[in-house]
């Protein structure tokens, strides 16, 4: 127990001086209940799951393969949702209205950067979770 009290509160502090996602350090340990393998196999989990929103996003975007697009969006949303990433998931609806009324304009396009962008702070963040 002391061990990951210490822990803790080391991610704590290095944690405190990224303010993208405030909360989702304390939502992890809360979910954790202080089992920390478990701890770091959800942070794994998340991060896997952003750079695979990122990298099959993009793919659906270069393909102009609205199904791809669609099935990761469904298959992540859950989680964005779960762990505050509300930038995230606007920017994703917001893409998913403008294909919808749109296609893939440049338009579009130009949602895939910003969403590749957020998605580089999400993923930085959460990596920083698992030192």
């Amino acid at each position: 127990m002391v061990n990951w009290l210490f822990s803790r509160e080391i991610i704590s502090k290095n944690y405190d001086m990224i303010q993208l996602y405030p909360g989702l350090n304390n939502k992890i340990l809360e979910i954790a209940e202080g089992d920390e393998d478990f701890r770091i196999e959800l942070i794994q989990a998340i991060h896997n799951g952003l750079i695979e929103l990122k990298a099959v996003y993009s793919k659906g975007h270069e393909e102009k393969d609205e199904v791809v697009i669609q099935q990761i969006r469904h298959k992540l949303k859950p989680t964005l949702v779960m762990f505050d990433f509300e930038d995230l998931v606007s920017e994703i609806q917001k893409g998913k209205v403008i294909l919808e009324s749109e296609g893939f304009t440049e338009n579009y396009s130009t949602h895939v950067l910003e969403l590749n962008r957020l998605l580089e702070g999400a993923i930085c963040e959460v990596n920083l979770l698992l030192k």
